[in-house]
């Protein structure tokens, strides 16, 4: 590794380091913020009898729930106190699901662990792949499913950011294969809606930049950021603080890594590769975001017929005078992502390896948000591209028709439209308006959805 390259590596450790400090301080500071002030200015009690709209009641709990699902580092509800992961978003609409799935979790497992958050019950990574990866059959216990009704008949909106979008198009293929066992009934028709918010669909350069070797797509560099990564993560789960865990966890509970499980020789095994999710299963996220292992993911994922799928591809670079990609400004990127957008805009495959598909190309991957490359987020397209049409405005793709993807290109980088919500200003509320309202006025199979406080005619 060159000096130059030791730097690099340097100064993005920092940088992820400071910004995870940050996230984890804010959320400290807003939970004693709120119970300090909810002690000091407590309100006195009083008495209230309140109507209640059985009516506007019933038509809220009719409507098809919006899940929000969440990204790589990302966290639902009750994780991180009172932060929120999509900036507060969720308060726009009210039928709105957070899951709080593994941060760091495989693409398969995050989809199971979905499922189940859902329709309740202990969930069931597969015998078959926990034996392969080493974990757990079983995992966490939900006692009660947070939309149990869930089917055909009840099915559901999913919007996905990051790698939030391919988890829900993974659900949806085992939904589909009737693979979770007790539910033969399932099918892809449980999903109504896809919403891809800067979504990894056919993967991220980033994930070479970060760590992952590009000879095969999965095993780990050995020095390098995620290897960085990896000892940070290890270490977290293995010391087991329970205070610590219930504020945030990455998800591995699964791989029983806790001192308390595996002592000091099962520290030893998962630093050395022999044990844990950085093993040569390779069961975590990362691995499941280079093209080479997005793409065998992708070759079994299909586009339904009777699902709509709507894509926001987000992109922070241009090409001056049509010579070079360069970060489009200093100003609108996170400082978090900026040395990225630079990495990633000039990031060239390595010559000496076979390309990762036929047809490959550097240069259609040098737009992107710091995080995905923008040809990434439109679009399933590796292996095989999916029906796929490009709108500059919402109305421009009304009537939606089921079943193909419709994508909008957003100057934006990747955490633009969530954590903070300041940051995107206004385009944050007509991002997220424009998701709602198409899941409440514009998507439906049977008949228009009648909205709560809605006029009837």
């Amino acid at each position: 590794m060159s000096a130059l390259q030791l730097a690099e590596l340097s100064v993005s450790t920092v940088v992820h380091i400071l910004y995870a400090l940050y996230i984890f301080s804010s959320a400290v500071a807003g939970d004693l913020t709120l119970t300090l002030s909810e002690s000091i200015f407590k309100p006195k009690t009083t008495i209230q009898v309140k109507q209640i709209d059985q009516a506007s009641t019933a038509e809220v709990n009719d409507l098809p729930p919006i899940v929000l699902v969440h990204g790589i580092f990302g966290f639902g509800k009750g994780r991180l106190g009172g932060l929120s992961y999509f900036a507060g978003a969720e308060k726009k609409d009210e039928r709105v699901l957070v899951p709080d799935l593994g941060s760091l979790t495989s693409v398969h497992d995050r989809a199971r662990e979905l499922f189940y958050y859902l329709k309740g019950g202990l969930v069931d990574y597969g015998e078959e792949h926990s034996k392969a990866c080493g974990h757990s059959q079983f995992g966490r216990f939900y006692e009660k499913g947070e939309y149990q009704e869930w089917d055909e008949d009840h099915p559901i909106h999913f919007v996905g950011h990051s790698a939030g979008a391919q988890v829900v198009r993974v659900l949806q293929q085992i939904l589909s294969d009737k693979m979770f066992k007790g539910y033969e009934n399932t099918n892809e028709n449980w999903v109504l809606s896809l919403t891809s918010l800067s979504g990894a669909l056919n993967g991220t350069t980033r994930a070479y930049l970060d760590g992952i070797q590009p000879e095969d797509g999965k095993s780990l560099k050995t020095i390098s950021l995620l290897q960085i990564c990896k000892l940070g993560v290890i270490m977290y789960d293995w010391l087991d603080i329970p205070w610590l865990k219930s504020y945030y966890n990455f998800g591995f509970d699964h791989f029983n890594m806790s001192r308390k499980k595996t002592g000091l020789r099962g520290l030893v095994d998962c630093l050395l590769g022999n044990a844990g999710p950085f093993s040569s299963s390779a069961d975590w996220i990362l691995p499941d975001l280079s093209i080479q292992e997005t793409m065998r993911l992708n070759a079994r994922l299909q586009t339904f017929p009777n699902t709509f799928y709507f894509s926001y591809a987000t992109k922070r670079t241009r090409k001056p005078l049509d010579i070079m990609t360069v970060p489009s400004g200093v100003m609108g990127i996170h400082p978090l992502l900026f040395i990225r957008v630079l990495q990633m805009s000039q990031w060239r495959f390595p010559r000496h390896l076979p390309l990762p598909y036929k047809g490959y190309r550097d240069e259609d991957w040098q737009d992107n948000d710091g995080a995905l490359n923008t040809i990434s987020m439109t679009h399933p397209r590796i292996p095989v591209e999916h029906p796929n049409l490009i709108v500059c405005s919402d109305s421009d793709c009304l009537p939606l028709q089921p079943g193909i993807w419709y994508y909008k290109i957003v100057e934006a980088d990747h955490i633009m439209f969530v954590v903070n919500r300041e940051r995107a200003g206004v385009e944050f509320d007509l991002i997220y308006d424009s998701i709602f309202e198409r899941c409440r006025k514009h998507v439906f199979r049977k008949s228009p959805q009648t909205l709560p406080n809605e006029a009837h005619h």
